[in-house]
């Protein structure tokens, strides 16, 4: 039995270090920033960053862990996705989802659960959430009102008709 324990325990060994040669999740580059968007106010952009920053920006903190494998894979494909989704430092560049950023703060499902979990500073309190919400409301527009409903699930009327 105890043999066994030993190998398990040099095999789990050897497989984190086999796992550190993967290339993926190393790529800590953080790009130029090109273009931000007109901040309603300097608040609205320090929230931003402290609370959104890192995945929606490149303007990435990158933590001494997130050189470490599989740690690495998971922040990398956040920050690689969540610069995909909206990156407000290439600001004017390809589709992004501004329109939904409002909802997603208000519905509480960003900045995401783990992340405030890991990160103290981008825990907003109730108060901090509101002022956020109402700058990022006056940067980005009113947002969620997709699919024909306004904000408060009233159908919006088209100026098609």
């Amino acid at each position: 039995m105890k043999t066994i324990v030993i190998a398990i325990v040099i095999g789990v060994v050897l497989l984190g270090l086999a796992i550190q040669l993967v290339p993926y999740g190393r790529n800590h580059t953080n790009p130029p920033v090109i273009a931000e968007p007109n901040w309603d106010s300097p608040q609205t952009r320090e929230m931003f960053f402290r609370a959104c920053g890192d995945c929606h920006s490149n303007e990435t903190n990158w933590p001494w862990y997130s050189n470490i494998a599989p740690i690495s894979w998971l922040i990398q494909r956040d920050v690689d996705e969540g610069r995909e989704e909206l990156n407000v430092s290439e600001w004017g560049l390809g589709e992004s989802e501004a329109d939904d950023i409002v909802e997603v703060v208000r519905d509480g499902s960003m900045p995401p659960r783990i992340y405030t979990l890991m990160y103290a500073s981008a825990r907003l309190s109730d108060a901090e959430k509101e002022a956020f919400i109402r700058g990022l409301t006056a940067t980005f527009g009113a947002g969620g009102e997709s699919d024909g409903e306004n904000e408060r699930g009233e159908e919006r009327e088209d100026d098609d008709d």
